[in-house]
């Protein structure tokens, strides 16, 4: 019989899911699907520091991902560096350096890779779910002023959208969304969740209007049928992670198989 924390998760994961899925349709649509994965690895130092001080190390792990994504939002901006070099430089340099702050604490350290979902609580899955439903109102209302942003910055200027606001609110939200997926996942797999539904629903939505709903819907699909399939399939891991996983490149490979049959088809 499944004990409460399992539903607390699955519960969560819903959340988790339906946000990492939405958000993650923008990723996808600007083509940085491997910043979104290198970006949740830049958290490890903030949950080793909410260890280290006794605090929430998922508060950590949003505080360090939100003010690293600042700093490579500015470099940017200044330098004209791609954003994909940018992440994958702080990326190395946070993953370095969460391994040193964790030190011999292997089992701490595997937590923060993998995901503990022993922590939740009914109290801590009710305020991420909130937090998970406020970031895709918040991003519902910037989607197209985003879209706009990626199809032309200047025709963006024209309408009267701040840019740099409207970039800074998205990265925002994402390190909130990521921080929270972490305590399912992990930070090594919650990128997973940022870019595997949406790129699924990219492959099986013929309009735009449907596909960050689609992405939403698989994100859904590929955390809570992967927290379940962890928890009834008895393969004695300790982390719902890989079962997540492999969930979601099953949908991900029948959406291939779709999009290839739509396109054989007269």
């Amino acid at each position: 019989m499944p004990d409460a924390t399992f539903f607390y998760s699955l519960f969560l994961s819903i959340f988790v899911g339906a946000a990492a899925g939405y958000l993650g349709s923008l990723m996808v649509l600007e083509k940085m699907a491997l910043v979104g994965d290198a970006l949740s690895h830049v958290a490890l130092p903030g949950l080793a520091l909410g260890m280290t001080f006794h605090f929430n190390p998922y508060l950590g792990a949003f505080a360090f991902l939100f003010i690293t994504a600042v700093i490579i939002w500015q470099i940017q901006r200044s330098t004209k560096i791609s954003f994909e070099a940018l992440v994958g430089a702080m990326f190395t340099l946070a993953l370095a350096l969460g391994i040193l702050m964790y030190g011999n604490e292997l089992e701490a350290l595997e937590e923060a890779l993998f995901g503990d979902i022993s922590q939740v609580t009914l109290l801590s899955a009710g305020v991420a779910a909130l937090v998970c439903v406020v970031a895709i109102v918040l991003t519902k209302l910037i989607y197209d002023k985003l879209v706009l942003v990626m199809i032309s910055e200047d025709l963006a200027v024209s309408r009267g959208i701040n840019v740099a606001r409207t970039n800074l609110l998205y990265l925002f939200l994402i390190s909130v969304v990521v921080a929270i997926g972490i305590q399912i996942v992990g930070t090594l797999l919650v990128g997973f969740l940022v870019v595997v539904p949406a790129i699924a629903a990219k492959n099986l939505s013929a309009r735009m209007k449907h596909y960050a709903l689609l992405s939403a819907v698989l994100g859904i699909t590929a955390a809570s049928v992967g927290v379940l399939l962890w928890n009834f399939v008895s393969l004695n891991l300790p982390f719902p992670g890989p079962m997540v996983v492999f969930v979601g490149i099953a949908i991900f490979a029948f959406s291939l198989i779709i999009n290839w049959r739509l396109k054989l088809t007269p």
